[in-house]
């Protein structure tokens, strides 16, 4: 049962009591406390918590009355995450880095997103009995033994007492309920950690369970932490339902997350029910504060008390956001918090000093700028390493002889994350934080068995990344579908085949099938010859592909045939290793069907004119940093 605190409602003072409130978010943080790449290994002012907390200070000096809430993804997504947890772990008791900064922001509540768990159920149970602020998560519960819901796993919700202060500067006590829900595909993403341990429910199921509950018991206002993306249309049990949640009666305001975008923003210009002047949904506030600290969420609220009613009502709201960074004129926008630095400094110079350490040596440089429209040496040199180790793993096996395939995609290829996040390794030294950088999740190896009519499906899927393309128009024709997340962009080695896009995307963005008679893979072939339909293939992949994350046919966790303890980074380190020298080549299995005639319009860094591929053009250079090419065939 979650703890409560509950009091008195209401200081005694007569006539009318109005209390501005205002509520902030941090969200996505993904380990970013400073702005430094550890990939590159330079500071940036792009990202960072160092630099949102300069916001947080500011916002707080202009209202009394402030509440300050992070919205999860917050302990894994560069280097610095993956030392404190697998290179030098924690002691039971220490905190977190993210946590020790937080300690000095002084947060009231946090939630759990999906990537808190990728390293295991004990590592974030630890991680939250240490924190410095309460976790709240409602739609994760113990599995009863049976597959079944048991207890919840973690506090569901907090209904906390708040001294709030009117204009005149009188006192009064606000109980703030504070629910949090995770994206419920976590038992798929991480099935690995997670099966037999935890079970999920849907978000919008869970707010209406509690939501009453939370009322009957003193909650004033409801705010919900999800760490859950905005879209249009609602099926439970979906990942992304923050706009569904404004409709659960008695919930007051929605903080969203997981999608890395931001809001009010005009990304979600055709959200029904959307009002981005005001920051509202079906006329509830709402926001979400981008990734990386890159903006601080903010939602100030006029509560009125109603005497007569005995409880507080929001007369008014508004939502925004406050970047860190000026994306047309590069610039920070803020300076960074010193005692951000200073609370992380341990385990920042510890993360230099491992992501440092040699690997190999790089006979030429590794760059992903061009990796979404041909086969690239960022991605090969993922298949090569993935490809030894599941040859090696299954030497001994009944599936020793098969022909083994592998599955890996660009990461790292601009996108939501923004003008920099391109993989750009010069040659010479390949270091940890290079590895990390073709590999940024820590990802386990996993291996499925598929037939050839599943290679072809598992193929189609992932060719969602493009548009469709009228070969009848001469005009530029945007290429890739920036909505389709790039770690879904498999490329499967092994097989050679090419990619029509005048044809239309057999699956949707949920992995089922909307044209049936639709078919972008092209001259898919093995050895030389037309791939047999029944033709048994190992495929290498990760625990996330193999147990359902991204929604591929034909993969749900069924058909594993290998799950290694061993993080995919760690094969990678293995396999350069035994190389020692690294010639990052790709093999060139794979291509886009030309289109004569026709001219596709290509988004990446303006550093990708360092390779720019045959037919391939700078067209310009945008304001937020992007680079449009076009290419010709």
């Amino acid at each position: 049962m979650a703890a409560l605190l509950l009091g008195s409602t209401l200081s005694g003072w007569a006539g009318a009591q109005t209390v501005e409130l205002r509520i902030l978010e941090t969200t996505d943080l993904h380990t970013n406390a400073l702005g430094y790449d550890y990939y590159q290994d330079k500071p940036t002012g792009e990202a960072g918590l160092e630099y949102t907390a300069s916001l947080i200070k500011a916002a707080r000096d202009e209202k009394r009355n402030t509440l300050l809430y992070d919205n999860g993804d917050l302990i894994q997504g560069n280097p610095l995450g993956d030392f404190v947890a697998r290179v030098q772990p924690l002691k039971a008791g220490q905190l977190h880095p993210m946590h020790a900064a937080m300690r000095v922001l002084r947060y009231d509540a946090g939630n759990l997103g999906n990537h808190e768990f990728n390293y295991g159920l004990p590592f974030i149970q630890q991680v939250v009995a240490a924190a410095p602020m309460p976790y709240v998560s409602a739609n994760a519960y113990k599995d009863d033994g049976t597959g079944k819901p048991g207890e919840n796993a973690f506090t569901p919700y907090l209904i906390q007492r708040k001294v709030v202060y009117d204009a005149e500067g009188r006192p009064y006590v606000l109980n703030v309920g504070v629910i949090g829900f995770l994206p419920p595909q976590i038992v798929n993403w991480d099935k690995s950690h997670l099966e037999g341990k935890i079970v999920t429910t849907d978000i919008v199921e869970a707010a209406r369970k509690f939501v009453p509950q939370m009322k009957a018991q003193g909650a004033d206002i409801v705010v919900a932490i999800a760490h859950s993306g905005i879209t249009a249309d609602y099926q439970p049990g979906q990942e992304n339902v923050a706009a569904e949640l404004t409709k659960v009666e008695g919930l007051d305001v929605v903080l969203s997350g997981h999608s890395h975008q931001a809001f009010p923003g005009p990304v979600y210009q055709s959200i029904p029910g959307a009002d981005l002047t005001k920051g509202t949904i079906n006329g509830k506030p709402v926001v979400m504060a981008g990734f990386w600290g890159s903006d601080l969420g903010i939602v100030d609220l006029k509560l009125n008390y109603d005497r007569a009613a005995q409880k507080w009502a929001i007369a008014d709201s508004q939502a925004s956001l406050r970047p860190i960074w000026d994306k047309t004129a590069k610039k920070s926008l803020v300076t960074p918090e010193p005692r951000i630095a200073a609370a992380v400094r341990q385990a920042h110079e510890g993360t230099l000093a491992y992501v440092r350490g040699k690997v190999a040596d790089l006979t030429a440089p590794i760059t992903s700028y061009w990796a979404l429209v041909q086969d690239d040496p960022s991605v090969q040199l993922v298949s090569n390493a993935q490809t030894a180790y599941v040859k090696a793993a299954l030497a001994s096996t009944q599936y020793k002889d098969l022909p083994i395939l592998s599955a890996a995609a660009p990461f790292k290829a601009g996108g939501r994350g923004g003008v920099s996040y391109y993989t750009d390794i010069p040659a010479g030294t390949l270091a940890i934080k290079n590895v990390a950088d073709l590999y940024v999740y820590p990802n386990t190896v996993q291996a499925v068995l598929v037939n050839g009519a599943g290679v072809q499906e598992w193929l189609e899927r992932s060719a969602g990344q493009f548009k469709q393309i009228d070969p009848s128009k001469t005009e530029a024709q945007a290429l890739v579908d920036d909505s389709f997340p790039t770690y879904n962009f498999d490329v499967l080695d092994g097989v050679t085949y090419e990619i029509d896009v005048t044809q239309p995307s057999r699956y949707n963005s949920q992995g089922e099938v909307v044209n049936e008679g639709a078919r972008r893979i092209k001259n898919l072939q093995y050895g030389g010859k037309p791939i047999d339909p029944a033709q048994q293939f190992v495929i290498a992949t990760n625990n996330y592909r193999a147990s359902g994350g991204g929604s591929f046919p034909g993969l749900k966790g069924q058909n594993i045939v290998l799950q290694a303890p061993d993080e995919t980074r760690e094969a990678l380190v293995r396999f350069f290793n035994e190389q020692k020298t690294v010639n990052p080549t790709a093999d060139g299995n794979w291509k886009l069907t030309p289109i004569p005639g026709a001219t596709l319009l290509y988004v990446s860094s303006p550093n990708a004119q360092k390779s720019l591929p045959a037919g391939a053009t700078l067209l310009r250079t945008r304001e937020d940093g992007f680079a449009e090419y076009t290419i010709k065939f």
